[in-house]
């Protein structure tokens, strides 16, 4: 067996067994997940993820093992934008707390599914055509510098979303989450009740972020492995993530313009490469890991700032 496949194999089993002990053991249905829980769901996922990396250097050397680290770093601080949504998103359709930790897994395991699809696509892509690298590079330079300066990120109206509308307009929504049922029948005819709706809309924003992390992370790396596995532990994160941030994402004001120095440069990387300039990946690594430090420590500096003012 070759060492890719003993890399994928591994992945998956580690993958089934995490999920399978963070529902039966880190999550009850109907119960209200505290941030001493959060915490402790999040560092299991994070040390998860560390804990991959470190096969991955035994396995395939230090080179796969440090782009691998690298696209999970971004694809872990640019997962906090869709936790910003998903806070929007719950609060306009008034979730209760109690199903909070279920929706989220649904809405997270359909994304998962979704991203897959979508860097299946996008590596065949990259593979026939080679020069999309470049373009997709050019695009991380503009999302980045338009990021950097963008300004009232937050208004973001869920009643204006794309598929919020198809939804209404193709099925028979009850407005009413029916006692946290996805489906419920009204006179023998079948209706979606809202948190079917919100589970749709988790997925399907975490493809509109993907539009620009999955560019992002082959800027980083190459290597199938390392962009599928970084993907989906930054995604299998969101969960836990959600709950130990969404009373605290204001304390992370700054965390954008990190975010979009980080694109940028990824951007220019790829660029880069069309020069026959290759930038190492421990340098691709220490300027992620600067900017997303430099943003939260910024951020958290600022709000307290504010704090000691008022």
């Amino acid at each position: 067996m070759s060492s890719s496949n003993v890399s994928y194999l591994t992945f998956g089993i580690v993958l089934i067994l995490a999920v399978v002990f963070d529902l039966g053991l880190l999550s009850k249905k109907g119960t209200t997940v505290t941030i001493r829980r959060a915490l402790f769901q999040t560092a299991f996922w994070v040390m998860l993820a560390l804990a991959f990396f470190g096969f991955l250097w035994y396995e395939n050397g230090h080179k796969m093992a440090l782009e691998y680290l690298s696209a999970y770093l971004m694809e872990w601080s640019l997962s906090i934008d869709n936790i910003f949504v998903f806070i929007l998103i719950f609060s306009f359709f008034r979730v209760k707390p109690a199903y909070y930790a279920r929706v989220l897994l649904i809405g997270i395991l359909m994304a998962i599914v979704l991203r897959i699809g979508f860097i299946t696509v996008g590596i065949a892509a990259v593979t026939r055509w080679h020069w999309l690298l470049y373009i997709f590079g050019g695009i991380l330079i503009y999302t980045g510098i338009t990021m950097f300066f963008a300004k009232d990120e937050g208004q973001i109206h869920v009643e204006d979303n794309r598929v919020y509308k198809l939804l209404k307009r193709v099925l028979p929504l009850t407005g009413d989450d029916c006692g946290g049922k996805m489906v419920m029948v009204i006179n023998d005819k079948k209706y979606f009740t809202t948190l079917f709706v919100v589970v749709v809309l988790l997925a399907t924003t975490d493809i509109v972020f993907a539009v620009d992390s999955i560019p992002a992370v082959f800027g980083v790396t190459r290597e199938k492995i390392v962009i599928y596995t970084s993907n989906i532990f930054a995604v299998l994160g969101l969960r836990s993530l959600f709950f130990l941030l969404r009373g605290a994402v204001d304390r992370f004001a700054h965390l954008q313009q990190g975010i979009a120095v980080v694109l940028i440069f990824v951007g220019l990387k790829m660029l880069a490469e069309w020069l026959d300039f290759y930038i190492p990946v421990y340098v691709s690594l220490l300027v992620i890991l600067v900017c997303i430090a430099t943003a939260i420590g910024y951020s958290m500096y600022t709000t307290n700032q504010k704090g000691i003012n008022k």
